[in-house]
C-alpha cells in the first residue's frame, strides 16, 4: 500500500520551486497558502506518525505533514525507518524541516500550522507562533488559551491515541490497514506494550488500541510488534557519540542552554566509550550547550525498564546546581542514588523511580532554569551560584555566517572596561 495523499503532497510541493525542488523559496507559488502539520523536534515515532496521519485526516485542503528534523537525521530514528518500511511507505515521499521554508511562508501570510505531540514552539520557532491554528498533544500544557487556536491536550501515553480518537470520531472512512498500523504502532511503543508497570498507558490508550485491533484483525500481533519496534529503536550499533546524543534529544534554554538526551544503552557502557569527555565537550561547543543531561534506558531480563541519569558540564557549580535540584525533586521524585563516575566532569546516578521518563524530566529541568533565572536576575548567586565558569565557551562562529557577532565589527571596549577586567584578574590571583 502507498499512503494515498503523500505522493500528491510531494508532487505539489515540487511545483513550488522547480529550480530547487526540495526547498520552498517563493511562497507566492503556494497559492492561497499552506497548512503544515508539525511534530516536535525529537521527531520520535509518535511525533512522526501523528504528523503523517493527522495531515491525512485534514487533507481535503492542501495539508503537509512535515517531519521536524533534517532529512539526513532520519537514519538516527531507526524505529521510524523500520515502521515506514513495514507499512511500505517510502521516506522519499516525506518532507523534512530543511526542505520547507516555513518562515518565508509565514512572512507572506501563507502559513497555517498545526502542532502535534507538542504544544509550544521552541524559541527558534517563536516567530511562527501567530500561524498556529490547532494543537493536539499529550505533554504538560504550557500554552496560553486562545479563541483562535483549539487546543486538545490530554495526559495519555501516546499522542497517536488522541489522533486515532479524532479520526474515528470525525472521519472513520479514511482508516485503512496502513493508516491503522501507523497509529497502532505508535500507541503500542509509547505505552510500553500497554504494561501498567511502565506507568505510561491510560484507559484511553488501551481502549483505542483495542478498537484498532477489532477493526483491523490483520494488524501485527501486539507483543511481536512492540519488541520489533523496541529493538529497532534501541539499535545504536554504528552510531558515534554525537549521533547517539542527537538520536532522541530535547533542548531547553534559560540562563543555561541544556540538552536532554535519551540513550539506549546502559550508563556503564556509555561511560566507557573512548574519549567520551572530549566528545561531549565537542558536542557542547558545536551546538552551544552549557549542560548535558543523559538519561539511559535499558531493560532487565524480565523486560522491566532501568533508567540511569548523568549530568555533564565543565562547570562544577553548574553540575552541582542541577544535581542538587534533581535530587530534591518531589513532583515527581526521581529517587536518585549517586554512583561512581570515571570522568571528573560527569555526575552519575541510578534512578530509583524508573517511571520518570525523559518526558517527565523535561518539566523539572524547565523549573530548574526558571528558578536559576530568578536568582541570577536578583543577583543572588550565593555559595552555590554558578559563577564565571558556568557557561562553556559559545559555539565558534565563522564571520561569513549570517548573524555572526563580527558582522557589526569587533565589540567596543572602553578603558573603564579594561581596568575593571584587570582588577578582577588581580583579585583572583591574590585569592
Amino acid at each position: 500500500l502507498v499512503f494515498p495523499t503523500l505522493p500528491v503532497y510531494h508532487e505539489r510541493i515540487m511545483t513550488f520551486n522547480p529550480a530547487a525542488p526540495t526547498t520552498v523559496v517563493n511562497p507566492d507559488q503556494a497559492g492561497s497558502g499552506l497548512h503544515v502539520v508539525l511534530g516536535n523536534e525529537a521527531c520520535d515515532l509518535d511525533s512522526m506518525v501523528c504528523a503523517l496521519t493527522y495531515a491525512y485526516f485534514l487533507s481535503k485542503a492542501l495539508v503537509i505533514p512535515l517531519l521536524n528534523i533534517r532529512q539526513s537525521e532520519l537514519l538516527l530514528r531507526s524505529d521510524c525507518v523500520y515502521l515506514l518500511r513495514q507499512v511500505c511507505l517510502s521516506p522519499d515521499l516525506l518532507l523534512f524541516r530543511d526542505q520547507l521554508d516555513l518562515p518565508a511562508l509565514h512572512r507572506d501570510g501563507r502559513l497555517r500550522l498545526t502542532l502535534v505531540d507538542h504544544n509550544v514552539l521552541p524559541s527558534s520557532d517563536r516567530d511562527l507562533e501567530a500561524a498556529v491554528v490547532e494543537v493536539i498533544d499529550h505533554h504538560l500544557l504550557e500554552r496560553d488559551s486562545s479563541p483562535y487556536c483549539p487546543v486538545t491536550v490530554e495526559t495519555v501515553g501516546s499522542c497517536a491515541t488522541l489522533v486515532t480518537e479524532r479520526i474515528m470520531q470525525k472521519a472513520p472512512e479514511i482508516l485503512d490497514q496502513q493508516v491503522a498500523q501507523l497509529l497502532y504502532a505508535a500507541v503500542v511503543l509509547d505505552c510500553v506494550n500497554m504494561a501498567p508497570s511502565a506507568g505510561k498507558v491510560t484507559p484511553k490508550d488501551l481502549r483505542l488500541a483495542e478498537a484498532l485491533e477489532a477493526r483491523f484483525p490483520a494488524l501485527p500481533e501486539r507483543d511481536a510488534l512492540f519488541h520489533e519496534l523496541q529493538d529497532a529503536k534501541f539499535d545504536v550499533s554504528g552510531l558515534n557519540t554525537q549521533q547517539m546524543l542527537l538520536k532522541d534529544m530535547k533542548a531547553v534554554s534559560g540562563s543555561l542552554n541544556v540538552a536532554i538526551s535519551a540513550l539506549y544503552v546502559t550508563l556503564e557502557d556509555f561511560l566507557q566509550r573512548a574519549r567520551l569527555e572530549a566528545e561531549l565537550s565537542g558536542f557542547c561547543l558545536k551546538f552551544g550547550f552549557d549542560l548535558l543531561l543523559l538519561m539511559t534506558i535499558s531493560f532487565s531480563e524480565s523486560r522491566e525498564p532501568i533508567r540511569e541519569l548523568a549530568a555533564f558540564s565543565h562547570s562544577a557549580a553548574c553540575r552541582r546546581q542541577v544535581s542538587h535540584y534533581l535530587e530534591q525533586a518531589r513532583n515527581p521524585a526521581l529517587n536518585l542514588c549517586p554512583i561512581r563516575s570515571p570522568h571528573p566532569h560527569i555526575t552519575a546516578y541510578q534512578q530509583g523511580n524508573s517511571l520518570v521518563s525523559r518526558k517527565k524530566l523535561l518539566p523539572l529541568v524547565k523549573d530548574f532554569l526558571r528558578e536559576l533565572d530568578g536568582r541570577l536576575g536578583d543577583g543572588r548567586l550565593g555559595d552555590g551560584g554558578l559563577g564565571d565558569d558556568a557557561r562553556v565557551p559559545p559555539t565558534p562562529m565563522n564571520s561569513l555566517v549570517e548573524g555572526c557577532p563580527l558582522d557589526g565589527g569587533l565589540p567596543h571596549l572602553s578603558a573603564l572596561d579594561l581596568e575593571e577586567k584587570f582588577s578582577k584578574m588581580a583579585d583572583r590571583r591574590g585569592n
